[in-house]
């Protein structure tokens, strides 16, 4: 059995292709045209493999053809090449297809509520939803608010660097939303483990190492940490921004008005503080007296 994929020789997505195969198929061979020097010498590009389909009336780009590629899914779209590959082309020569340019968004405020359940996003304005009509119901939403544009420069597996014009306005409203929650319920230091095994996950999806033993044990610290992740939190979108608004139901919320207020109130008492402070002051004046503090 052969896995033929059509990823070509420059990019990410044939670490992955082959990296998964080998991960859950190892006794498949995998074959890559875009590799094949005998390929590569009659298509050496897009351009050349477009122009003999055209002798077969095969036409790839209906219409009027765009100066630049687009590859997508449900939680997003990448486009990248050709216009794209130089750094003096503007992002904005994209057009959107998952919602419109900031600019092009409706002059008012448009108020979102999300709740989350154990991290999980389960509600869309009070009405309950399965995870694939969520994601479209945030992706219509965040998208004619201007969401989720980006230009990236990114480091690929193999060692270069691409450009490209992302879209993805639904996951950058329920990661915005999501994160005011895990800012509410975690410590210092489980916030920092929260940072740490959420990057290394990404970083490890994106070199195609979702199966890898490391990943799986990144993820059970992050289920761990998601079981009180619940809350209702609600926004306001407006021309590619998102606003805080409110944080309710939230029930493992460690934040404590009374504790922060800079008004008197029945919370800490500053005085307390006294104490904390001449111990951390220790460590400092040892630093100095030792000559290890160099002001500039």
């Amino acid at each position: 059995t052969i896995l033929s994929h059509g990823a070509t020789g420059r990019g990410n997505d044939q670490i992955r292709f082959e990296r998964y195969t080998n991960v859950l198929a190892p006794e498949m061979k995998v074959y890559a045209p875009w590799r094949d020097p005998v390929l590569l010498d009659e298509f050496p590009g897009r351009s050349e493999m477009c122009d003999y389909l055209k002798t077969f009336d095969i036409i790839a780009f209906p219409g009027e053809k765009k100066s630049y590629s687009t590859d997508g899914n449900l939680a997003g779209l990448s486009h990248e090449a050709e216009d794209l590959e130089s750094l003096e082309t503007a992002m904005t020569i994209v057009e959107p297809t998952m919602g419109v340019w900031p600019q092009d968004a409706p002059d008012e405020i448009e108020s979102i509520s999300i709740r989350f359940v154990k991290g999980i996003a389960t509600e869309v304005n009070g009405e309950s939803l399965k995870a694939i009509d969520l994601m479209m119901k945030v992706n219509e939403l965040a998208g004619r608010n201007g969401i989720g544009m980006k230009n990236a420069l990114e480091n690929r597996v193999i060692g270069t660097k691409s450009r490209g014009v992302y879209e993805a306005p639904g996951l950058e409203l329920l990661g915005v939303t999501l994160d005011y929650v895990y800012q509410a319920i975690l410590e210092r230091r489980a916030a920092d483990l929260f940072k740490t095994m959420s990057s290394l996950i990404a970083d490890q999806i994106y070199d195609g190492r979702y199966y890898d033993p490391s990943t799986q044990a990144a993820k059970a610290a992050i289920n761990t940490l998601a079981e009180d992740a619940s809350g209702l939190v609600t926004v306001g979108m407006y021309k590619g921004n998102i606003f805080f608004t409110s944080l309710t139901d939230c029930p493992a919320s460690l934040y404590n008005e009374a504790d922060s207020s800079m008004e008197a109130s029945d919370g800490l008492n500053p005085v307390s503080s006294q104490g904390f402070v001449e111990i951390q002051s220790v460590e400092a004046r040892s630093l100095a007296n030792a000559g290890q503090i160099k002001p500039e």
